[in-house]
């Protein structure tokens, strides 16, 4: 039997339950999905009741605006039809309100929060139009259009508005706890944005308050609030703040509140790019976590809601819970961006490469104002679980870590400058004065002569703590080879990469041409043709010419994997800088690099050849690094030997790159270990070559240039 027809789908009646209850997360999203449509309604506050029935049966939610309500027509053709696309096809209210809204989903949240509901609106002109909801209808019935609500209409004398009142049953008023009003707390906190110059300007002042009251559920305080940002917002370490344009330019202002009497300081931003998301307004705030900054921080007046000083143990859970950098778009947060353990900018991923210098998403708070998803390309997801992964998205994490970068330079600097981060710099000093019997003698010749010790006896005892120093100075001797050894080798994995790219070349040809001698070998073989053999010629040239070329790339990289110190020699310094760049050949001519090595030639200067290897290796790579990072027009590396005599004077090293900042030429902390303004760098390449320098007699100094990086290498004098 053949059977056919036109049919239509019909959703089952449970369909608008699903849309509620499995399309919105819980009970905190249902909540701020009704908060969000009061907002669109163009209200100037929303008010959320929670009252518990006497005898604790039961609860009600009553959630009330005075925006501009809902026409009957509005409520049947829209309200009453799931995912509609009104506000997506409105795009803005009456108001100018970019809609928050756009799934046409929203509503139904109610059904998570009890088991009817009540809707009562009222437009400007006076039509109230009421209907009442029961969820379990829905749950009965076969097919959702089985279901049928009685709606009526009147004209009122009443203020425009909406007003919806929820009723829950015993089992949800016992799920309503202590603890679940705090969360609560917590999400309409975060759902509005700071109160700040940034924020407002964005808002246009378009004020837009939420008011929570809380009575009679049983073992919870009555609340009567109105919901304000956190107090702990104000009283950050670090900041930093601006707003960037769709070009990816702005302007950044950086303040410090670890100090007195600091001034903000203005950085200018320019990515040499659009940002692929539009506009952008960022606020950032970051404080640091150990006894002394948490102890600094409640000082600075971190206080609970009846004014008392909050306890340690209490601030470090406000930052435990308020933690998080939010995305917001019209001064609503778009969950779960900005919750605590929602690290979508990988904050904790990069801490774990750098702890030093990196902060972790527990030390960040603050948020990103985006555009309208059509401005930014930053589109919602239907289930309110976050944005998008698409470009625009990616774009938006590529530009706040790179202002969060800015933060995070300027905190390693302030914290080491301030003895609150632990130097490893000069590894050689330290280790001088870890062995040095100088300040031991000192006391001990005080001490005896003190009680009357003769001074001959006085002599002794320095004679024999003098010559225990010169055996301890032995061992600090192969301290100091050993850490000449590892940080060539570090040097050396520092620029696998760049091996790696210099050696694809030959092992193509050696891939590629093997093949071929297979060939022509069988071929001679099969027919004895001496013709064949002559084939076997240019290819065991070139085989031997890529084989060289191998030996020379190790002969060129052996200072630097030697493990064994070899004593000091005189090095003709010229040769020994172009043997570096001969390193990076193949780089440089891939990506139009210049060398140039100017100035004296013949000059000597004995050193160890690892550590001239060093440091020029480290200030060459990260010189091909940010030409090639920034695109810049012309890319030239330019080495200076200046003579005095037959004796060196300085070397100076310049390129045409990027720079570096000021601040962080003043403050030395480029030479820092860990420190680093690449985005994934360790940190290694400065502080070994300035090791390297020291262990020569050298000082390796960074100065201010129009253009690009200047470095000075220069013999250490006994007046510095």
């Amino acid at each position: 039997m053949s059977l056919s027809g036109s049919y239509k789908i019909r959703p089952a009646g449970r369909h608008i339950l699903t849309i509620g209850r499995d399309l919105i997360q819980d009970c905190y999203a249902a909540v701020v999905e009704l908060v969000k449509n009061a907002y669109d309604a163009d209200s100037s506050d929303v008010n959320i009741e929670f009252k518990a029935k006497p005898d604790r049966s039961g609860y009600s939610i009553v959630i009330t605006d005075h925006g501009h309500g809902m026409s009957r027509d509005t409520v049947i053709q829209k309200w009453m039809v799931p995912s509609t696309p009104d506000k997506l096809d409105r795009r803005a209210s009456p108001a100018g309100r970019v809609m928050q809204g756009r799934k046409g989903v929203g509503r139904y949240a109610a059904s998570i929060l009890g088991t009817d509901l009540l809707l009562e609106t009222i437009t400007p002109e006076g039509e109230k139009t009421t209907l009442f909801v029961e969820w379990s209808a829905f749950e009965a019935a076969t097919y959702l259009d089985d279901v049928e609500i009685l709606i009526e209409t009147d004209v009122v004398s009443e203020p425009s508005g909406t007003r919806l009142s929820i009723s829950g049953n015993q089992e949800l008023l016992e799920e309503w706890t202590q603890r679940q009003f705090e969360k609560l707390r917590f999400e309409l906190k975060k759902l509005i944005s700071p109160v700040s110059a940034a924020i407002s300007e964005v808002l246009n002042d378009d004020k837009f308050n939420i008011n929570l009251e809380v009575s009679g559920f049983p073992d919870v305080h009555n609340i009567t609030e109105s919901i304000e940002p956190y107090p702990i917002f104000d009283l950050f370490d670090y900041r930093i703040a601006g707003r960037i344009a769709a070009d990816g330019t702005g302007t950044l202002k950086y303040s410090l509140q670890k100090a007195r009497n600091t001034a903000e300081e203005a950085i200018l931003f320019d990515d040499g790019k659009s940002t692929g998301c539009g506009e952008m307004v960022f606020d950032i705030r970051v404080y640091d976590r150990d006894a002394d900054s948490i102890s600094s921080l409640i000082g600075r007046g971190l206080k609970d809601e009846t004014g008392n000083y909050v306890g340690k143990h209490q601030a470090r859970q406000l930052l435990n819970e308020y933690n998080g950098i939010g995305v917001y778009r019209n001064g609503f947060r778009i969950r779960p961006l900005g919750d605590a353990a929602f690290d979508w900018v990988e904050l904790n991923k990069r801490r774990v490469q750098n702890p030093s210098k990196f902060i972790g998403s527990d030390q960040a708070i603050g948020y990103v104002v985006v555009q309208s998803d059509e401005e930014s390309g930053l589109i919602e997801k239907s289930a309110r679980d976050g944005l998008k992964e698409n470009a625009a998205y990616d774009s938006l994490k590529k530009i706040t870590t790179l202002i969060i970068s800015k933060l995070e330079e300027r905190r390693f600097s302030y914290r080491l400058q301030a003895g609150l981060g632990r130097s490893a710099k000069n590894i050689d000093s330290k280790i001088e004065r870890l062995f040095s019997p100088d300040e031991l003698k000192k006391t001990v010749r005080s001490t005896l002569l003190k009680f009357g010790v003769g001074h001959e006896v006085v002599a002794d005892v320095i004679e024999i703590i003098s010559k225990d120093a010169d055996e301890k100075n032995k061992v600090a001797d192969e301290i100091r080879q050993a850490v000449a050894i590892y940080q060539g080798q570090a040097t050396l994995g520092k620029i696998i990469n760049v091996i790696l790219h210099e050696g694809r070349r030959p092992l193509n040809y050696f891939q590629n041409q093997i093949p071929n001698l297979r060939y022509w070998f069988d071929s001679f073989l099969k027919t004895r043709d001496v013709q064949k053999l002559e084939q076997f010629m240019p290819i065991a040239e070139g085989v031997g010419e890529n084989a060289e070329f191998f030996v020379k790339l190790f002969s060129r990289l052996d200072p630097l994997a030697a493990g064994k110190r070899t004593a000091k020699k005189p090095l003709e310094l010229k040769k020994v800088i172009w043997k570096c760049f001969s390193v990076f050949n193949e780089e440089m001519r891939v990506h139009d690099v210049v060398a140039k090595v100017e100035g004296a030639d013949n000059i000597v200067f004995s050193s160890w050849p690892q550590d001239i290897y060093a440091i020029f290796t480290n200030l060459i790579d990260n010189s091909i690094f940010w030409m090639r990072e920034k695109d810049c027009a012309e890319k030239e590396i330019i080495i200076n030997v200046v003579a005095d005599g037959d004796s060196l004077s300085y070397i100076d090293y310049r390129d045409t790159g990027p720079g570096i900042e000021p601040y962080l030429i003043a403050s030395e902390v480029i030479f820092e270990p860990s420190f680093s303004t690449k985005p994934s760098g360790t940190g290694l390449g400065l502080a070994i070559a300035g090791e390297a320098a020291n262990r020569n007699g050298l000082e390796l100094k960074a100065f201010e240039s129009e253009l690009g990086v200047w470095f000075r290498l220069q013999p250490i004098t006994d007046t510095e």
